[in-house]
């Protein structure tokens, strides 16, 4: 089998897989996000993927989380709705615009500004002024080509029981392929490997949405 024939099997959805991404469905606010998400050209986290971050959010009560990728915020709303109700998202994207529309949707859902911080900015600018051992929870969705360093800020600015959580682990069904060096897909298999041998971090991968590495900090 050629590796475009083994490409096409893998994006092929099992009955299965796509009965557990819809098993928790969108209401009106989140299709609003996934709105405006297609109407800025992003491609917004699956059903899958908003439902078990809201889950995460909500299994570690979670009041400090640090998102990279706003886009029109999908995920920042599903993190929101599983936080304290007093917690707090910050939030990083190199788009202001993206930014705006991840507001209006906070607004929708009568989320306090105070709530979420939204930070117009490159991540790796942004993320060493955090402050060490302070957020419960570290969501990677931002520029695959940055994982690693992603992953080791992450290390950093976790408290002891914070998770990790990194989307797009699968990259479209291509990480597994050994034969694929795609430039993002030799980046992922990094950060996964980088988080894999970090003795302080406890992983599974899920084949969710795009696939979640998702770890615990002891």
């Amino acid at each position: 089998m050629s590796p475009a024939s083994r490409s096409a099997k893998a994006a092929t959805p099992s009955p299965s897989w796509a009965f557990s991404e819809s098993f928790v469905p969108d209401d009106d606010t989140m299709r609003l996000a996934r709105a405006a998400s297609r109407q800025l050209a992003l491609t917004p986290a699956s059903q899958g993927v908003t439902s078990a971050l809201t889950f995460f959010a909500r299994l570690i009560n979670a009041r400090a989380v640090v998102e990279i990728g706003t886009g029109a915020g999908v995920s920042g709303l599903a993190l929101l709705r599983g936080m304290a109700s007093d917690g707090i998202l910050t939030s990083i994207d190199l788009e202001t615009e993206h930014q705006v529309a991840a507001r209006q949707i906070f607004a929708a859902e009568g989320v306090p500004p105070r709530r979420a911080r939204l930070i117009a900015g490159s991540a790796l600018n942004v993320l060493p002024k955090l402050s060490d051992g302070a957020y419960d929870m570290v969501v990677v969705d931002g520029d695959p080509l940055e994982f690693v360093e992603y992953v080791d800020q992450s290390q950093r600015l976790l408290r002891s029981g914070g998770l990790l959580v990194l989307h797009h682990a699968l990259w479209k069904g291509l990480l597994a392929e050994e034969s694929n060096e795609d430039d993002e897909t030799l980046i992922i298999r990094e950060a996964l490997q980088a988080v894999h041998d970090m003795e302080d971090f406890t992983a599974t991968l899920l084949p969710v949405g795009d696939g979640l590495l998702v770890a615990v900090k002891a």
